[in-house]
């Protein structure tokens, strides 16, 4: 099952159990019966806007959270816990409110601090046992009831924290392969290219020479012999002029190759376990070593940062030449953006690197994470004969 499906068979749960634990109190007040006995310890209206702040707050903080409003989430936090004890205190010693507790402690874990979340669970205890005390429990269910849900919240913390910090681990962990595999590509990349040189020098140095000697030598022997002979030794002369001619052009493709972009970038999005990579690369685009570097440097951030920020299922990077020869990278995910933008040390050292080659890269965080590096074009190498 996906994450988002487990995301909504859970606040389809939360909601359940939230309606199972408060719908009694509602429809025995709406049925008439609260006359004879009632069902709240304080005004009904009152307890009604407790449970339904309680509802309200909860999903806010959620809200908050997500998009990584520490100011919000806190006060959303702490007006879950106001209603949750509101509700606890007025229904009397009637059903399991208490367990709307639990959820406010939960949801606390989940999105504040650690000393917030406490704070909140030592609260609710207290909340619990003053419930029991003041509507009459007797010592050894207080003290059972106090203990169970005690227990229970704060097993939602550690339980919690566990998945949090399994979490960042799994994510350290996709980065530093995301590094690693960048590391790679590059390293690939510059040993093929050191490869192609050393062949065209060979080319160049040893058949390159040992066929001008030999073109010369028939050249001479041509013009010391006649008839037939002399018209082969002319065709073997032209041959050896047209296999030279060959070597030097394939000296210089070998030294003028661009590097394999589409491969190694397939290296550093490939595999992803989350978000998912999805590349697309123009087949007209040519770029140099300098340039590959950036543009892979590009990607790795780009990666890292979906991975450790976005909350992103999806990345798509789309590289495409422009009309005058240059280069542009674009990446975008579908994670949750960002309202204000604040360049770590990636985002600036990519910056960097793209206005060291004259270019340039642009941000935008309105709907998911948007990066545009754009680059010049490459200066093209001229082979030597």
């Amino acid at each position: 099952m996906g994450k988002e499906r487990l995301e909504v068979a859970a606040a389809t749960a939360g909601l359940a159990i939230y309606l199972i634990v408060g719908m009694p109190i509602v429809v025995v007040e709406l049925s008439g019966d609260a006359a004879v006995e009632p069902v709240t310890r304080g005004p009904f209206w009152l307890w009604l806007v407790c449970y339904a702040g309680f509802l309200v707050a909860f999903v806010a903080t959620a809200v908050a959270g997500t998009r990584g409003h520490r100011a919000g989430v806190v006060s959303c936090a702490l007006l879950t816990t106001a209603c949750g004890a509101g509700i606890v205190l007025l229904s009397g010693n009637r059903g399991v409110t208490p367990i709307l507790l639990v959820f406010a402690a939960a949801i606390a874990a989940q999105y504040a601090s650690a000393r917030l979340a406490v704070g909140i669970v030592a609260g609710n205890t207290v909340v619990v046992a003053a419930a029991g005390l003041w509507h009459g429990v007797g010592p050894l269910d207080l003290l059972l009831s106090t203990f169970l849900y005690a227990v229970l919240q704060v097993l939602y913390l550690f339980t919690t924290w566990a998945g949090q910090r399994e979490q960042e681990a799994n994510e350290r962990l996709a980065v530093a392969h995301t590094e690693l595999r960048s590391a790679t590509a590059l390293l690939a990349e510059s040993s093929q290219a050191q490869e192609r040189l050393r062949i065209a020098r060979e080319l160049h140095d040893v058949l390159g020479h040992k066929l001008s000697a030999l073109a010369l030598q028939l050249e001479t022997a041509s013009h010391r012999v006649s008839g037939a002979a002399g018209a082969d030794v002319e065709r073997a002369r032209l041959l050896a002029k047209e296999l030279l001619s060959d070597v030097r052009s394939t000296v210089g493709e070998l030294r003028s190759r661009p590097p394999e972009l589409r491969a190694a970038l397939e290296t550093v999005v490939r595999d992803l376990p989350r978000p998912r990579g999805h590349l697309t690369v123009a087949d007209d685009v040519e770029v140099d070593e300098q340039r590959i570097t950036a543009l892979v440097r590009c990607a790795q951030e780009v990666v890292t940062n979906a991975i450790r920020h976005a909350d992103a299922d999806n990345l798509w990077l789309d590289v495409r030449s422009r009309a005058d020869g240059g280069v542009v990278l674009r990446a975008r995910d579908d994670g949750r953006g960002a309202s204000v933008l604040r360049l770590g040390h990636g985002l600036t050292g990519l910056t960097e690197r793209a206005e060291q080659l004259g270019g340039s890269v642009t941000f935008d965080g309105r709907e998911g994470f948007v990066v545009e590096l754009e680059l010049p074009p490459a200066a093209i190498p001229v082979a030597a004969p």
